[in-house]
């Protein structure tokens, strides 16, 4: 696949559903078994052949036990080279994806309108459940064995239908205008956010002075190719394990891809707004958070989306005129971060965003917010 190809194969993912798992959640919908279904979710907690499904409606078991297929082409030195990337990044990659990666999928436009527009994920109960769901994905990617036991493969299945319901509520409401914004949760959408979860954070790394090895990208790009398959995407429009060529489709295609919107800013209002409370909005951890993701994501995208920001960029970005002594978000801070803090920049914006992700998670548990991934079974009216 070439860059060129890349860009016309978006535009026919931007109508394309996924069919089997469509036609599956539009008779669960209609005959009001989604509820049940999420509470059967809690039990199945892994997908591999002989699984016992017998909890299950005959169709949703069918279902599963085609979704248990491995990706075409998929080895064991794909397996090993992911578990590689894990072992070195696992921590900073998931606090990335569920902060910098999240806010990047809003500045989609076609996205940010379906996530507020639906209604659970998109209004004011969103970002908290979003994100501890989001963070069951994001840290089991990386759990030992994740990809062998089919843990992972049952975490991706169930979002995969989450993605269905979307569509199936939207096209059954009535409302949704295709011709302007494609098929809801398109696989244009799902290809375009396995970019922003992928090349796009390693991109966020190197921005924040991580050193990522080639073999370790390799490894990542293998995880988020195995995960896209799982997303039900259909081989043509699967991203490919090559990093390198993944990292130019999107970064040709980004500029296409991400816009400014009211939508894009209002959710990332909600998710910073989110995020601040989590942390009791302490100002030294709050401005460093905010630092942090404006220097992962660039300040072009930050302000796109309408990140804020923070005193702590504001006049670092004055002492790095003269200051060239970090690399990353150090030449961001600088040495005014450097002389606050005593410590180098880099780790405190990075702790930083960490302690905002752990307390996602605490939050999830704590809150008794579900962290499995839960289909829909209405639209409410987010904005």
């Amino acid at each position: 696949m070439t860059a060129e190809n890349f860009a016309k194969e978006l535009e026919a993912a931007a109508q394309a559903g996924d069919p089997p798992a469509d036609k599956l959640v539009s008779v669960m919908i209609d005959q009001g078994e989604v509820p049940g279904v999420n509470e059967l979710f809690r039990t199945v907690n892994t997908l591999k052949p002989g699984m016992d499904y017998s909890q299950l409606p005959p169709r949703l078991a069918d279902f599963m036990r085609e979704a248990e297929v491995d990706p075409p082409g998929w080895t064991e030195a794909d397996t090993k080279a992911a578990e590689g990337f894990f072992a070195h990044h696992h921590g900073v990659a998931s606090m990335l994806q569920g902060t910098v990666g999240l806010i990047g999928t809003y500045l989609s436009p076609t996205g940010a309108y379906t996530l507020r527009s639906t209604g659970r994920l998109g209004g004011v109960e969103g970002p908290g459940r979003r994100l501890s769901q989001s963070t069951r994905l994001f840290q089991g990617m990386g759990d030992k064995g994740a990809m062998r036991d089919g843990t992972l493969k049952a975490t991706v299945t169930k979002v995969r239908l989450v993605h269905a319901s979307v569509r199936q509520l939207h096209e059954k409401s009535g409302e949704w205008d295709y011709k302007k914004w494609g098929t809801p949760v398109s696989q244009k959408y799902t290809t375009g956010a396995a970019c922003v979860f992928s090349v796009q954070i390693l991109q966020a790394m190197r921005n924040l002075g991580i050193d990522v090895s080639k073999s370790d990208a390799h490894g990542f790009m293998c995880a988020w190719h195995y995960v896209n398959h799982y997303l039900g995407t259909p081989e043509r429009f699967q991203l490919p394990k090559d990093v390198d060529l993944v990292d130019r489709m999107w970064s040709r295609e980004r500029d296409e891809e991400w816009k400014k919107t009211d939508d894009g800013v209002f959710m990332t209002e909600q998710a910073v707004t989110y995020y601040k409370g989590l942390v009791g909005n302490v100002p030294g951890v709050t401005d460093m958070f905010i630092a942090m993701v404006r220097q992962a994501l660039t300040d072009k995208y930050a302000d796109m989306a309408g990140v804020p920001r923070s005193p702590i960029d504001m006049g670092a970005k004055l002492a790095a005129a003269g200051n060239t002594a970090f690399g990353g978000i150090g030449g961001m801070l600088g040495g005014a971060a450097k002389q606050v803090t005593g410590v180098d920049p880099r780790e405190e914006a990075i702790g930083a965003g960490s302690k905002v992700f752990n307390k996602v998670l605490e939050d999830a548990v704590t809150h008794d917010k579900d962290k499995q991934p839960q289909m829909h079974q209405e639209l409410r009216d987010g904005r």
